[in-house]
């Protein structure tokens, strides 16, 4: 008996309901960069490994998934002691490219590619899969979606207000109750300036940023053994403890960072954004969350991070400012700010609430029963009309029992039935059948179109 097929774990298959409702969430995400004056891209699924590696960190690096050279790739092994040699070099030898680990990053590199054909400050947005050598569990994938939405080339921190007007309008059309995290590099900054470790800030931002999934005993083992000291550490605890309104928690962090002209100036920052943020409103929560880093190591300025209230799920929504990500490329000094939804985890959400609009569920209006040749003839006629105005429609392929058709329009939830018979043909009607009252009656062609598009 031959092996039942399968996939990479961490993957997905997706069937034609998923994909109705996976492009629902696509569709809508889509409508709102449009409104917000975002214009799409694409990038190849492939990169050099020298444009992905280095911008997201140790940890980061290691989840990049290669991809062996064509053809002969042990031919640049030839001469080397495979036992002995560091996984890195190895790597350079056999691979070149590498499945892009976000979108961030292959957009830095599209800018300065095509600098001179793009003008400035240039909003894009870019709905694609991503890859990342992860261990798969609920939440989180191997292969999946980002939609993401930068600007780049401008100072200004409206962009940071736009895109949590942004972040506000996809999740009130989405149903879903959302709170907004806000924190700043800046602020990070000069708290390891404040307990005396300026240099472990990477050190310090990875191990906080698992505060909510590992807790404050597991962070400060963490911190300890990335080489903080108990003194630092101990400093550490109560600033990470600040509450209050976010008003009250960023006077504490002025107060606390005053001494600080990086750490002072995020405060500031944050600031300005939550002011005129409050000013044009939201729906959503706005927290500040001073444990809130983010792992990659591009963020400099205001990084956001989105939750769900109302389903036990990671990060659905995140992104930051990264002053110059496209000096790695030759290009220095140039600012930019996204965001990134992730839309495989907004799915996950949405199915838990079941909170999928009835039109997701079918993409066929009314599907014509199959009487005969005759008859399928004068349906077809009719549904080339249907489909002139606009109207999805479908005839059931064969010439089936009633029973075995009527079973197939229930099962893909089609919500009307059409049905030409010997009579019909001769009254030039058409019969129509409600799926869901069981009503039928007689109608013509030209109110059957009335009907359906109503």
């Amino acid at each position: 008996m031959a092996q039942k097929p399968s996939i990479p774990k961490g993957t997905r298959d997706f069937t034609p309901l998923e994909m109705a409702r996976r492009n629902y969430i696509f569709d809508t995400i889509r409508n709102v960069f449009n409104l917000f004056g975002y214009r799409p891209i694409e990038t190849p699924a492939m990169e050099n490994l020298s444009t992905l590696m280095g911008k997201y960190g140790e940890e980061g690096d290691k989840l990049l998934f290669k991809i062996l050279n064509s053809g002969d790739w042990l031919r640049g092994l030839e001469g080397l002691d495979i036992m002995q040699e560091g996984p890195a070099k190895l790597t350079s030898k056999v691979a070149e490219k590498g499945l892009r680990y976000d979108l961030t990053v292959p957009f830095a590199r599209f800018v300065v590619q095509h600098r001179a054909e793009i003008q400035f400050p240039f909003k894009r947005y870019q709905i694609q899969p991503v890859w990342r050598a992860d261990r798969p569990q609920k939440g989180r994938y191997r292969e999946f979606y980002q939609c993401d939405a930068d600007v780049i080339a401008s100072d200004s921190l409206l962009n940071e207000v736009e895109l949590l007007q942004m972040i506000d309008e996809v999740f009130a059309r989405l149903g879903v109750n959302v709170a907004i995290k806000l924190n700043n590099r800046k602020i990070l900054a000069g708290i390891a300036e404040l307990i005396g470790e300026p240099n472990k800030i990477v050190d310090i931002t990875v191990a906080i940023d698992k505060l909510d999934k590992i807790g404050m005993d597991a962070v400060n083992a963490e911190l300890a053994e990335r080489g903080l000291s108990q003194q630092a550490i101990a400093a550490l605890a109560p600033i990470l403890a600040i509450s209050g309104t976010v008003d009250r928690r960023l006077a504490q962090l002025a107060e606390l960072l005053k001494t600080s002209e990086t750490g002072l100036l995020g405060v500031k920052e944050l600031e300005f954004v939550c002011a005129q943020t409050a000013k044009l409103g939201l729906r959503a929560e706005l927290d500040l969350d001073v444990s809130l880093a983010r792992g990659l190591n591009y963020y400099t300025g205001c990084i956001i991070e989105v939750k769900a209230k109302d389903v036990q799920i990671g990060s659905i929504t995140g992104g930051g400012r990264y002053d110059n990500l496209t000096g790695v490329f030759g290009m220095p000094g140039v600012s930019g700010v996204g965001i990134s939804f992730g839309a495989d985890r907004i799915y996950d959400v949405l199915n838990a609430l079941d909170l999928y609009p009835d039109s997701t569920r079918c993409s066929t209006t009314v599907m014509f029963a199959n009487l005969g040749e005759n008859e399928a003839a004068a349906s077809l006629s009719i549904i080339k009309q249907l489909r002139n105005a606009g109207i999805a429609a479908e005839i059931y392929p064969d010439p089936a029992k009633m029973k075995k058709q009527m079973t197939y329009a229930d099962s893909q939830s089609v919500p009307f039935v059409a049905i030409i018979g010997e009579s019909e043909m001769e009254q030039g009607t058409v019969t129509l059948k409600d799926m869901n009252s069981g009503e039928q009656k007689s109608v013509t062609p030209a109110e059957l179109v009335s009907i359906l598009k109503n």
